[in-house]
């Protein structure tokens, strides 16, 4: 995949000629998404994203870290923190910003354990695509944790898509299809997921998680956190 996320990055902190990062989807017009929401500062953190970072534990795993806004809060309060990232772009960017520990690599490819918590910030897990893919992401996260350890990540329902009445489909509707634009070069496109509460919390029990929510708003935007019987 083209690393089109990662180069809008780079090109808004190196102050590059800027360009508009667009968002294709199937169900209605393109997008654009601001590039500076990804360098924003602990004063202009939505709620749920405090609070994560406020339930941060022991040594952290910022997975999808971005240009690394997360990671960057964490190792200022001290907090022992990995910053997990796909794009070759996105990691020069939070190297050059001063995180400490990056490591480019996909989730589903990092074998390392000893973490306590996973963070996954700015609904990032949906990178894992479909229900499938997120049952695999549970298995493979419990040999990176530690006894004890915890996920944290937010999510949404994205019924209001369908005025709150998801067709019924063959893939559960929250398994939406996307494509990054940024200066005319185009990633292919990929499934990002968006998970319901209480989907959610089925699936992990069937992966063998608890699942506690920490924060919730009236979009149907949630913080979760899960834990094991470990």
């Amino acid at each position: 995949m083209n690393d089109v996320l990662g180069q809008a990055l780079y090109d808004y902190y190196t102050k590059a000629p800027p360009g508009k990062l667009w968002i294709h989807n199937k169900y209605g017009p393109k997008e654009e998404m601001p590039v500076h929401i990804y360098f924003r500062e602990e004063s202009t953190l939505p709620d749920h994203e405090l609070i994560a970072l406020q339930n941060c534990t022991g040594k952290v795993l910022d997975i999808g870290a971005g240009a690394g806004s997360h990671a960057i809060l964490l190792q200022e309060k001290g907090v022992d923190v990995t910053a997990l990232e796909i794009s070759p772009a996105a990691a020069a960017v939070m190297k050059q910003r001063g995180v400490k520990s990056i490591v480019e690599k996909d989730i589903f490819e990092f074998e390392t354990g000893g973490f306590d918590t996973l963070l996954l910030l700015m609904n990032g897990i949906g990178l894992t695509g479909n229900i499938s893919r997120l049952k695999e992401f549970f298995q493979h996260a419990k040999k990176l944790l530690n006894p004890g350890g915890q996920l944290l990540f937010d999510s949404s329902d994205v019924a209001y898509l369908y005025e709150g009445k998801p067709p019924k489909m063959k893939n559960y509707y929250g398994e939406i299809m996307y494509q990054y634009e940024y200066k005319k070069q185009k990633t292919d496109w990929f499934t990002w997921l968006y998970i319901d509460r209480k989907k959610l919390t089925q699936v992990a029990k069937e992966e063998g998680w608890n699942t506690e929510i920490l924060y919730r708003d009236q979009f149907d935007q949630y913080l979760a956190k899960l834990s094991t019987n470990q």
